[in-house]
């Protein structure tokens, strides 16, 4: 109880440690594109639930992902959004038509499932903006940010089932062994390596926490 406690405080709540990080993040994005409020968007793998709390919002928003709708507060799609169901890895050719002025992306191409789709992934990145955002946590800071769990990245797959199924600070705790070790299965981070190789258009920027790389951004503007 204590640790969900803690989890809360530091990570989830509106004024949480983790919250004013990601409010940073979203005026370091701003800054990158200064006319974002004139621009359309496309949102690979995101919800439109993050848009509606973000501080700002483009004029229009076209979120893809797997789902397909929209997780949020139930009111529906706002006017300057559009929600679509697809795999960002091989989008449909109704999509693949259109052009952006921004592509965007956060915390989704580590769990896109290997090598090749990854390739496919940042191919739509690149191809169908004029510019793009992308963010990802890198492999090698010490905490692994899904379940907020010490080196778990790098242990045994069975260990991190285990901890996948039982880990008090896990963004969502699995309901068994076999849900568990599909989402340790479907998530893979990447290194700088990787993500200079897959990006080599954009400018790279390191987030760092007490001097440590958190997690690596690539953008290229407009």
């Amino acid at each position: 109880m204590a640790l969900h406690a803690l989890r809360r405080r530091f990570v989830d709540a509106p004024d949480s440690w983790g919250a004013r990080r990601r409010a940073r993040r979203w005026l370091w994005f701003a800054d990158k594109f200064p006319d974002l409020r004139d621009m359309t968007v496309l949102d690979l793998g995101g919800r439109i639930d993050t848009w509606e709390r973000a501080p700002f919002h483009p004029k229009h928003v076209h979120i893809v992902n797997l789902e397909g709708e929209q997780i949020g507060d139930g009111n529906g799609v706002p006017e300057w959004g559009e929600v679509s169901r697809g795999d960002a890895c091989n989008l449909p050719e109704e999509i693949r038509a259109r052009r952006y002025d921004v592509v965007f992306s956060n915390s989704v191409i580590e769990h896109v499932g290997g090598h090749e789709r990854r390739l496919r992934f940042a191919e739509a990145v690149r191809g169908l903006g004029t510019g793009y955002w992308v963010q990802t946590p890198y492999r090698y800071f010490p905490i692994e940010p899904h379940w907020i769990a010490p080196g778990m990245q790098h242990l045994p797959n069975r260990v991190k089932q285990t901890l996948a199924r039982r880990w008090p600070l896990s963004h969502t705790p699995a309901k068994d062994m076999a849900t568990a070790l599909e989402n340790v299965l479907w998530t893979e981070l990447i290194d700088k390596t990787q993500m200079r190789h897959y990006f080599p258009d954009g400018t790279f920027h390191n987030e760092r926490i007490l001097g440590l790389t958190k997690s690596m951004i690539s953008y290229r503007p407009v």
